[in-house]
């Protein structure tokens, strides 16, 4: 257990070192100069080479790169380019906003898929059936830059119930929420459903039945826990995305998190700014892979002692 849980940990050491090495060559190799976005097209070149040497731009690109892991070893994240503020007070900053939102997309994504997908499933072929898959397709089928406009344009602007964009209190995470939980919840629901009708249709479960168990006890203590891993799988992955700042939904909402920031940061060619938000979001990734791996031994004893 211990050595599955180190080789894990080292794999995950291995992939985020590689995603940011990865990610600071391809900002530096997209096109565009921080310098003259601060300082606009028309700035004298000693006033840009002034600049250049302040920020640390005028050295090698091999040097900005020692220096930024340096920092890395260090806990320093270097600083903004653009508020000269410290890169991870930035981030602290935001972060609250994202996790907030992920937490609360998260919820709505199981209230809505779990029945969904369980009814579903023990009503295979019916209308039930056939209406879960329907918002499934629909869900999968809308994008969220289409969905949060439409959602904007009903319940702010032509009901006037909840707040267009921004943080105005909890009113404001509702829209945002349910435009990433629906979404989710598409995926989820489809996936508990396969996974009952595969569970339903074991041994144990007939097995429970002719003991004379009833349906809701078979279906919920019987079927979902043994259901679980592959929608712990998709729970997980779905999860790492959300924590890692949904970029389009927090644009269009104008959510104060991460996703909002790294496009920001784009926009001002911020490396360091942008170069945090990424370290973020793939350490979101991989740390949530990482407990999702973990939790399959304690659901599910075989894997924990490496039995098929």
């Amino acid at each position: 257990m211990i050595h599955g849980v180190l080789s894990r940990l080292l794999s995950a050491m291995v992939v985020v070192a590689g995603v940011s090495v990865l990610v600071f060559l391809l900002i530096h190799l997209v096109p565009g100069d921080p310098v003259e976005v601060m300082l606009g097209e028309g700035a004298r070149p000693a006033d840009r080479a002034e600049l250049e040497r302040a920020l640390g731009l005028h050295q090698p690109l091999a040097m900005q790169l020692t220096d930024y892991f340096s920092g890395l070893v260090r806990g320093d994240l270097g600083e903004s380019l653009h508020s000269r503020q410290a890169v991870a007070e930035v981030i602290a900053g935001r972060l609250p906003a994202t996790v907030v939102l992920a937490l609360a997309a998260l919820a709505v994504a199981l209230v809505l898929a779990v029945p969904l997908g369980l009814i579903a499933a023990v009503r295979p072929d019916s209308p039930w059936d056939s209406g879960a898959m329907t918002f499934s397709m629909v869900g999968v089928s809308i994008p969220n830059f289409v969905l949060g406009p439409l959602l904007i344009l009903l319940f702010s602007v032509h009901l006037g119930w909840l707040p267009v964009s921004g943080w105005e209190g909890p009113a404001s995470l509702v829209l945002p929420a349910v435009t990433l939980g629906t979404a989710m919840a598409a995926i989820l629901s489809r996936m508990v459903r396969s996974a009952l009708l595969d569970v339903l249709g074991e041994d144990y479960i007939r097995t429970a039945r002719a003991k004379g168990l009833d349906e809701l006890t078979i279906v919920v203590r019987h079927g979902l826990r043994n259901a679980a891993l592959p929608v712990i799988t998709v729970v997980g992955l779905q999860l790492g995305t959300l924590l890692g700042g949904a970029v389009i939904t927090e644009t269009v909402f104008a959510w104060p998190g991460i996703g909002q920031l790294t496009v920001e940061a784009i926009q001002r060619r911020d490396y360091p700014v942008l170069q945090g938000c990424i370290l973020v979001i793939s350490l979101a990734y991989v740390v949530i892979n990482t407990l999702t791996d973990l939790a399959y031994g304690v659901l599910d004893p075989r894997v924990r002692i490496g039995v098929s």
